[in-house]
Parts: C-alpha cells; sequence; structure tokens
C-alpha cells in the first residue's frame, strides 16, 4: 500500500501501511473503539481479546491513518474483480466526530463507483452508531447474519 493522502475539509488525514511496530497502537485502538460493541454482544474478556487480536494481526492488510505526524486511526480494505469491501475503519475516540470517517468511507463509495464495483461492509448488530452512518452514506442492509449486518451502497446491484 502506497501513502494515500485523504483530501478534509480543514487538515489533511494521510495514511501509511501499517508495520508490525504498530501492534501496540492497533490493539488499543481496536480496544477504544470497539469495546462497547464487542461486550454488548459477547462481554469483553481482556486476555482472549488480546490472544484473538494477536492471532490474526496482519500489518500487511492495515493503513495507519495520521493526522499533524499522529497515528489517528486505521483502515482496513479489500478490493476485488467485483467489489470493494471495507474490512474495517476506525479513529481513537478523541478523533472521532470529525467527519473524517465520512470523509473516506465517501471516497471509498466513489472508487468503488468509478470501478464499477459493488461497495460493501459488515457492521456489528451492537454497533448502531456505525450502522447510523453507513445508512446516512447510502448504504442499506442486504443480508442480516448471526451477530453483524451486510451493507452496501444503494445504488449497486446486489451480487448474486
Amino acid at each position: 500500500m502506497n501513502k494515500v493522502a485523504y483530501s478534509l475539509k480543514e487538515t489533511m488525514l494521510t495514511s501509511r501501511p501499517a508495520t508490525m511496530a504498530d501492534f501496540d497502537f492497533l490493539y488499543a485502538l481496536h480496544k477504544a473503539a470497539m469495546k462497547e460493541s464487542v461486550a454488548r454482544m459477547w462481554g469483553w474478556d481482556e486476555a482472549w481479546q488480546q490472544n484473538y487480536f494477536r492471532e490474526k494481526f496482519d500489518p500487511s492488510k492495515r493503513e495507519i491513518f495520521q493526522w499533524k505526524g499522529e497515528d489517528v486511526g486505521t483502515l482496513s480494505v479489500i478490493e476485488t474483480e467485483d467489489e470493494l469491501y471495507l474490512g474495517l475503519i476506525a479513529f481513537l475516540p478523541q478523533y472521532q466526530g470529525r467527519s473524517w470517517g465520512t470523509a473516506v468511507l465517501q471516497q471509498l463509495i466513489h472508487q468503488a463507483e468509478r470501478a464499477s464495483k459493488i461497495f460493501t461492509l459488515h457492521v456489528l448488530k451492537t454497533n448502531p452508531e456505525a450502522q447510523k452512518l453507513y445508512e446516512r452514506l447510502g448504504l442499506q442492509i442486504v443480508a442480516e447474519e448471526e451477530f453483524k449486518y451486510k451493507m452496501q451502497f444503494a445504488s449497486q446491484p446486489t451480487p448474486d
């Protein structure tokens, strides 16, 4: 992944590829951003979360968002022949509410549209705040799974 600049209103949010050295930051971000939703669904077991995160950690699939040189969030996007799938977007709580996530999501949706790809993601059922954001951006629920919803940008056809 190359360094990407996301054009935002009054600031410049940049991204860089994640590395193994980002493990501690990314786990702290995971905990800060996801603990409440995970706890509502399954409860939060710190030892289990740390072990699971360590086992699944693959920095090659993530970017780190930076603002003024400080690590503030992460992004994981998987692109296939016909789909742009948002695996994860998260910002530290003190950097939420600045419309950064909205701006990044809008750019990803436009990227998918330009490439004639479907834009999809999953959201935990216990994360209504994120679900509302996605719906506001034009995504709709296309499938319900046990613990999450699959959402897709509404103007795109549902894949077979």
